[in-house]
């Protein structure tokens, strides 16, 4: 009898299915907290808000279980409940201003709940492996600055307070750039593993940093312009620095050379410095961000300063759900619903909600570090260190750390397109995850033989 020993990894598909529970339950009694709250009284519209989001998250754990058992038993649960917890402030708000379910936003939001989710299941069952996505770098490039540049095609982009950053289709509007960073990322990862060796080649030593050379300086002076003329034409800083910033990260991760950090830093701070003495949208939204008080700024934007002090009115423990007043701030449903939740859940809640980023990014630089192919490495570090920046710019936007940028927060925000990206960034996430996790045969164990029997001996 011949023995083929196999590396066995659990699966950790019950693990999700508890997690996944937790989840809905938490978000079940958080709606319910919201409609006694405001209207004192169970909301009605419970078990229909309750039985769609818990038939969307029952078909993605059973996709999973079909065509990902070995992927990150923890990523979906976190989305799940980001995504849930978004949609009972946007219910929240809709109840403030005093629109019902069947004509409000929240109900928009579980439907493009259920296409995001049902576009991340059609990904995992479509891509059974990651690696095909590599034959695909150069399209890929090619798709995601079209997309970046989309907005400016006449007739089609359209100009909204400053920025042009969306595309109307019909009755509906949609903001590519949400889809620019993933396929951007597909593309960074793909060049990045053909040309790493090139770019690792050490040059002069200054200041203790060694340089690269000259000539391999041209790949992140292009990335660099290319998020410059974003900013330029399209008046975007949010999807700039985005864009300029995972470059740099993936670029740091494929070469290990922190002198390529340093270079992009050193650009970043230009171009910032050019932009805000050129640009007047620029300027505006350095004003707001030094001097958020002050008459010039409050007669420019009071956005910014109603955030901030629907923050520190709901101070450590917040107000509770359902009895602040986030409503008084401007798009609290979308660029300012950590202010919204930061008012009625406090700090502690607000930090609550952070950790559940920060456990997404690790999981997926987890993922990162598991995968056994270059581009894989690469593609899950690309990934996760998008959402890592998006949340920084978010938050550090709203709590004055550096000026608003017009991002949304993943999966709390209100907007489809945001929900699109996300889900089919947690998608490719979980394929790579479960290409990672599973189990690998042991290469010393002998081939059996085609007449002998065959023992599998998994070893725990």
């Amino acid at each position: 009898m011949t023995t083929v020993s196999a590396l066995s990894s659990r699966k950790g598909r019950n693990v999700e299915l508890g997690l996944l529970v937790f989840a809905v339950a938490i978000v079940a009694l958080a709606y319910i907290n919201v409609g006694i709250a405001v209207e004192g009284a169970i909301p009605p519209s419970l078990v229909a808000v309750g039985t769609g989001f818990v038939v969307i998250t029952a078909a993605f754990h059973i996709t999973m279980r079909l065509r990902a058992p070995y992927a990150d038993p923890l990523i979906l649960p976190i989305a799940t409940l980001l995504n849930g917890l978004g949609l009972v402030m946007i219910n929240r708000l809709d109840l403030a201003n005093g629109r019902d379910l069947a004509e409000g936003m929240a109900l928009r939001q579980l439907m493009w709940s259920a296409l995001a989710a049902g576009l991340a299941i059609a990904a995992l069952i479509i891509l059974r492996d990651h690696r095909i996505l590599r034959r695909y770098t150069y399209l890929a490039g090619a798709i995601g600055f079209g997309l970046l540049l989309l907005p400016l095609v006449p007739g089609l982009g359209v100009e909204n307070y400053g920025s042009r950053i969306w595309i109307n289709l019909g009755p509906f509007s949609f903001q590519p750039g949400e889809i620019a960073k993933i396929v951007l990322a597909v593309f960074f990862a793909g060049y990045l593993v053909q040309t790493r060796d090139a770019l690792s080649v050490a040059g002069r030593r200054i200041l203790g940093l060694t340089l690269p050379r000259a000539r391999d300086l041209g790949p992140i002076l292009v990335a660099w312009m290319l998020s410059v003329g974003v900013l330029v034409l399209e008046k975007d800083l949010g999807s700039s620095l985005l864009f300029f910033g995972l470059f740099v990260a993936m670029l740091y991760v494929a070469t290990e050379r922190t002198s390529w950090v340093a270079i992009g830093l050193l650009l970043f701070c230009v171009g910032c410095w050019v932009a805000n003495l050129l640009f007047s949208h620029v300027q505006r939204r350095v004003l707001l961000w030094l001097d958020t008080f002050s008459r010039e700024a409050l007669d420019t934007s009071d956005q910014l300063a109603r955030g901030l002090m629907g923050m520190a009115s709901g101070g450590m423990v917040g107000t509770g759900l359902g009895r602040g007043r986030p409503d008084l701030t401007y798009f609290a449903e979308s660029d300012f619903i950590i202010p919204s939740f930061g008012e009625e859940i406090g700090l502690i809640g607000l930090f609550a909600l952070l950790i559940l980023y920060v456990l997404l990014v690790e999981r997926g630089l987890r993922t990162a570090i598991g995968a056994r192919d270059g581009f894989g490495k690469l593609l899950a570090s690309g990934l996760a260190f998008s959402v890592a920046l998006q949340c920084f710019v978010v938050v550090g936007g709203v709590t004055r750390v550096i000026p608003l940028t017009g991002l949304t927060m993943p999966f709390l925000s209100q907007g489809g397109s945001s929900l699109l990206a996300n889900w089919t960034l947690v998608a490719l996430l979980l394929r790579i995850s479960d290409h990672a996790r599973r189990p690998v045969p042991d290469p010393e164990a002998p081939n059996p033989v085609a007449n002998e029997p065959t023992q599998v001996v998994k070893l725990r």
